[in-house]
């Protein structure tokens, strides 16, 4: 193991996730080390460690070698959703801590799982919900936090493209991914609103997934047309929460849609004294001195007198406070037990979907 101000890490999973977030964000930290890199494509793997690693970092098509081999402090894991927990177990009992990419888990069970292993190995777990580091949700969170939106009892969690479907790697394949975009980025969304809510206790689920232009040939899409015999997931879902508190959340996703207003990872809140919605910018709305008023947070860089530094990029801020947990032993800011709430929300509505019926908790 390293000194305790130096981090062995290893990546397992060198895809785009990896290459486009985390490796770039660990490489900032001094602490970090970038000693190892597996993934199933042996090119992949050495490319990362070429562009990222220390010199002599290590190669691994096979995660096990690794986490037998290399005596990692911290792992981070960047592949399809169906390995998630699998390999966070194995890589919390290899002795690492672990962020895992999100969503936690492709079932509860599986989440559970992670949760038990970390608790089991007295091992840091954390999931990669990046947008909770953002500058207007860290701000909308320190609002909540001290009262300014009441009690939150209504929320909505958007995570609406018009056209957006991800055609690489195996998102639209239900058995690597187990699902579309409620769990791709409708997880984000709701992730997002929980933690705003603080409100990690539901009562009971209702939701529908529709599959109505996936099986289309040759759409407009940014990515390129998607092929609708691999197209094997849902193209939106929309699900209704209701929680033991009485409060109620919309949680609503696609990768295609026929809307004019697209919106993702942003939430809208109604508080009892105040409500906030991202749509435009964060903006918070309420009632003063017998008034309604509008206010716009003012966050952007620039918009502070003689200042105009660049804003910190989520992946940063979260990679940073990832592995300041780790050295100065706190809590990570998203918590094992919060996603996997959230991965039985999304498991439920698909349920739901299935079903007809509500899923209790």
């Amino acid at each position: 193991m390293g000194n305790s101000s130096e981090l062995r890490v290893g990546i397992i999973g060198c895809g785009g996730i990896a290459g486009g977030k985390h490796l770039p964000s660990l490489s900032k930290i001094n602490a970090v080390k970038l000693v190892a890199f597996c993934d199933i494509i042996e090119e992949r793997a050495a490319e990362k460690a070429c562009n990222y690693g220390v010199d002599g970092a290590a190669v691994y098509t096979d995660y096990q070698k690794m986490l037998q081999a290399e005596k990692l402090d911290v792992v981070h894991i960047c592949t399809p959703n169906n390995s998630h927990s699998e390999i966070t177990v194995a890589a919390l009992e290899a002795g690492c801590h672990v962020m895992c990419e999100k969503p936690m888990a492709k079932t509860a069970e599986e989440a559970q799982k992670m949760v038990e292993a970390a608790k089991r190995t007295g091992k840091k777990l954390t999931i990669g919900y990046q947008n909770r580091f953002r500058t207007d949700s860290r701000y909308l969170k320190a609002f909540c936090e001290q009262g300014g939106l009441g009690e939150i009892y209504f929320a909505k969690a958007h995570a609406l493209r018009r056209r957006a479907v991800p055609t690489w790697g195996v998102f639209l394949d239900a058995e690597a991914q187990g699902g579309g975009p409620l769990i791709d980025i409708g997880t984000h969304a709701l992730d997002l609103t929980l933690w705003m809510m603080n409100n990690y206790e539901p009562e009971f689920a209702v939701g529908n997934t529709y599959r109505k232009l996936g099986d289309r040939e040759n759409c407009a899409n940014p990515w390129g047309p998607w092929d609708p015999k691999k197209f094997t997931v849902e193209d939106s879902a929309f699900g209704y929460i209701h929680f033991k508190n009485g409060a109620t959340v919309f949680l609503e996703s696609s990768w295609a849609l026929n809307l004019r207003v697209s919106g993702e990872a942003i939430c809208t809140l109604c508080g009892t004294e105040a409500g906030a919605d991202m749509w435009d910018g964060l903006q918070i709305n309420g009632e003063r001195f017998s008034k309604l008023y509008v206010e716009k947070a003012q966050l952007e860089p620039g918009s502070v007198p003689f200042y105009s530094g660049d804003d910190e990029k989520d992946a940063d801020v979260e990679a940073a406070m990832w592995i300041e947990s780790i050295l100065a032993d706190k809590a990570p800011i998203v918590l094992p037990e919060q996603a996997l709430v959230v991965t039985e929300i999304l498991e439920a509505i698909y349920k739901s979907s299935e079903t007809g019926k509500p899923v209790y908790f």
